[in-house]
């Protein structure tokens, strides 16, 4: 996956949760958090309503977009090896496209693992509360403009790091140059 793509991921897995419960207003006292089950809960240990709400969180959050790039990828990844072997080209992209149906399933069974995942972090209630906020047209513009705000998150946090890190550099060597120490 590429640096890229991994900070946006986890941009959109940071962002989703206060974005979709911001339209809210608080309690006026905090609510008892329930007990969470783990991640690899099999599915079973959840009801079939609890995780249809959590697939269609995570599917309509924009979330397994980022899934549709993995495969494609692996494509690529397995056409740049046999690049020194073009007789094998043809024969090649005929096995790939046979093999779509197979790696749709596999997306699925990463849809499948990441609603489980988001029914152990989110109650049934939590995830009605969430869904209706992507139902919404708010949530469905958040959701339209996401992939651009992250493209531009990066590229601005990419700037902010570089801007910080030579600055703590400046400021590291004027304070150890008050110490007697000269760094480069």
């Amino acid at each position: 996956m590429s640096r890229r793509l991994t900070a946006a991921l986890g941009l959109a897995l940071l962002a989703l949760p206060s974005a979709a419960l911001a339209q809210k207003p608080a309690p006026a006292k905090p609510a008892a958090q329930p007990a969470t089950p783990a991640a690899n809960t099999p599915a079973s240990a959840f009801t079939p309503s609890h995780l249809a709400l959590a697939r269609e969180v995570m599917l309509s959050s924009g979330i397994a977009r980022s899934f549709d790039s993995v495969l494609p990828a692996f494509a690529d990844q397995i056409r740049k090896q046999t690049v020194t072997r073009p007789e094998l080209a043809k024969d090649l992209d005929e096995v790939l496209v046979s093999l779509q149906p197979e790696m749709e399933l596999q997306k699925q069974r990463m849809i499948d693992i990441a609603a489980r995942t988001y029914a152990s972090k989110f109650s049934e209630a939590e995830l009605k509360e969430i869904a209706t906020f992507f139902r919404s047209p708010a949530g469905k513009h958040y959701v339209e403009a996401q992939p651009q705000l992250l493209d531009e998150m990066v590229q601005e946090m990419q700037d902010w790091t570089q801007d910080v890190s030579e600055y703590v550099m400046v400021r590291v060597r004027a304070e150890m140059g008050k110490r007697g120490h000269q760094m480069q």
